[in-house]
């Protein structure tokens, strides 16, 4: 891993690129964690005892913690009935304040108080008073997070204060939560240097890297260095990625950030990538937050791809008319020929050098109709997908509409288990995806109809694909009609069709192994299906 002063040496150009870099493989640390999490699962509970058990599942609970907050929620609930059993108030009380600070980051903000006023603070273990005083903490952010209120923000304060009054005062957490203070109480010269100084040295790989770069991004906003924003905020994000940790704020702030400088692209992407982590997670204060944010920054991206759209019009409208001006310059250049050819026999020098020109204008010529073809075949498919590009954007317009009345109905009602439900399910992706895979089937075999007798020309007999019935494409075909558009990344093919990388690298592999002609030339017929009929 690297250190902060490995970073130091270089650009925020190049810190941003790591980050990028860390984004676009984030599914690669996600499966690193889970390995981590199967090797470790694979200790036979059975063959402990009661406390070795409680142990083991609060090592899992602490893999989970930040990664996905149900599993979390799981293992903690399995020590709250072994503390039981043991009759350990000490482990009983710390699984429920852990249990406690699960329920308020997924949204259960009265069961999450519940189990904390349940808890006697004077009876409670001194070794536990940390943790009750960060629970309290953390339970008003959350609810702040989502319900902004001043009382809430003295109640964080508070807990604060009371937390750093237990804390060693050596100790990392408690120079972070003094830290935390001296901010909320504009310190930011004092703040700033004592976060410098912790991060000397400091590997990106140390769980508190994050934090102490997050709050150096925080005080940068507080103080307008928006370069070192970028900086501080990029590097938080990065370690939380290459870490795992779904539960995060780095990447949310620095979308905003990029927005108010303009940068949508680079907003979008980073406000998906918050959202997708914290539907991952089940952060719901964090999902809530990225919604409002996603739904600004989408509105801005939609609009500069209607403006990247139009100016691809006018290019491809200029380049129509360099055509026809070509056209026209090889037409009179072919009469001009012709005249010549009638003085042949007076010119016989002239006239081989003409035939050579002739030979030169005949294959300009050749080229230019397969341009041609090319070009017509282009805006062909270009003016089919974005009229379906406009209903479709206009249908998944009116149904997030629906959406958000459904989900205000319920908020105004207080239904929050009725919302959780909502948000957790999948029912509605999975119809949606349903819906774009058919709506893209349909689309495609408009413009391409004997693709599916095509592609399977192209295999041997016995390795042919037979589409059951009722499908229009299986995701074979799938994946070789993304080809055949110019989509040839496996990375964006995998994040369309919603599988691994390793699943689409098969099976273009497969196809070619299957491929009645050369493996090297396979993907480059299948790109060429469709098109000498459009030539015709």
């Amino acid at each position: 891993m690297v250190s902060f002063f490995g970073y130091s040496s270089n650009s925020t150009d190049t810190i941003l690129d790591k980050l990028n870099d860390a984004v676009k493989n984030k599914q690669y640390y996600v499966r690193l964690k889970e390995e981590r999490i199967l090797n470790f699962k694979k200790i036979k509970s059975e063959d402990l005892s009661k406390e070795q058990e409680y142990n083991y599942n609060q090592a899992l609970y602490e893999e989970y913690q930040k990664f996905k907050s149900d599993s979390a929620i799981f293992y903690i609930k399995k020590n709250l009935k072994i503390a039981d059993e043991l009759h350990k108030k000490e482990l009983l009380n710390l699984a429920q304040l852990q249990l406690a600070n699960l329920y308020s980051s997924t949204g259960k903000y009265r069961e999450s108080e519940a189990i904390i006023k349940s808890i006697n603070k004077k009876e409670l273990e001194k070794s536990l008073l940390p943790n009750y005083y960060v629970t309290y903490r953390e339970f008003y952010e959350h609810y702040n997070a989502n319900s902004p209120n001043w009382g809430f923000i003295e109640q964080i304060g508070k807990y604060r204060d009371s937390l750093l009054g237990v804390l060693n005062s050596n100790s990392l957490e408690y120079k972070i939560n003094k830290i935390q203070k001296d901010i909320y109480h504009k310190k930011f010269d004092v703040a700033e240097k004592e976060l410098l100084s912790l991060l000397k040295g400091m590997k990106d790989d140390n769980p508190q890297f994050a934090m102490i770069t997050y709050l150096l991004g925080n005080i940068s906003e507080k103080t307008n260095k928006i370069n070192l924003v970028k900086k501080y905020y990029a590097l938080s994000a990065t370690s939380d990625i290459k870490q795992a940790i779904k539960d995060n704020a780095s990447q949310q702030e620095l979308a905003m950030v990029f927005y108010e400088l303009g940068d949508v692209d680079m907003a979008y992407k980073l406000t998906q990538s918050a959202i997708e982590d914290a539907l991952y997670c089940n952060v719901q204060f964090r999902t809530l937050l990225m919604s409002q944010l996603y739904s600004i920054i989408n509105t801005a991206y939609l609009e500069r791809e209607a403006q990247r759209k139009t100016e691809l019009q006018v290019y491809l409208l200029c380049i129509s008319l360099l055509s026809l001006f070509l056209i026209v310059a090889v037409i009179y250049v072919y009469k001009q020929m012709k005249k010549v050819s009638r003085i042949r026999g007076e010119l016989y020098e002239t006239s081989q050098k003409l035939a050579e020109l002739n030979k030169d204008i005949t294959e300009a010529n050749n080229q230019l109709q397969e341009r041609n073809a090319q070009l017509s075949e282009s805006n062909h498919i270009k003016e089919e997908y974005i009229a379906n590009f406009f209903s479709l954007c206009s249908a998944y317009i009116n149904k997030l509409e629906n959406y958000r009345v459904i989900l205000n109905k319920k908020a105004t009602a207080k239904q929050f288990d009725e919302i959780y439900k909502m948000l957790k399910s999948t029912t509605l992706v999975d119809n949606e995806l349903e819906e774009l895979y058919r709506n893209f089937d349909t689309i495609f075999l408009s413009l391409y109809p004997t693709f599916v007798k095509d592609f399977n020309a192209l295999l041997i007999p016995e390795e042919q694909i037979i589409v059951k019935h009722g499908e229009l494409l299986n995701t074979e075909l799938r994946i070789f009609a993304l080809i055949r558009l110019g989509i040839t990344d496996s990375v964006k093919i995998a994040a369309f069709l919603r599988y691994s990388l390793s699943t689409i690298y098969n099976y273009r592999t497969r196809g070619r192994n299957k491929a009645i002609v050369s493996r090297n030339d396979f993907e480059e017929m299948v790109m060429k299906i469709g098109l000498l009929s459009q030539k015709a």
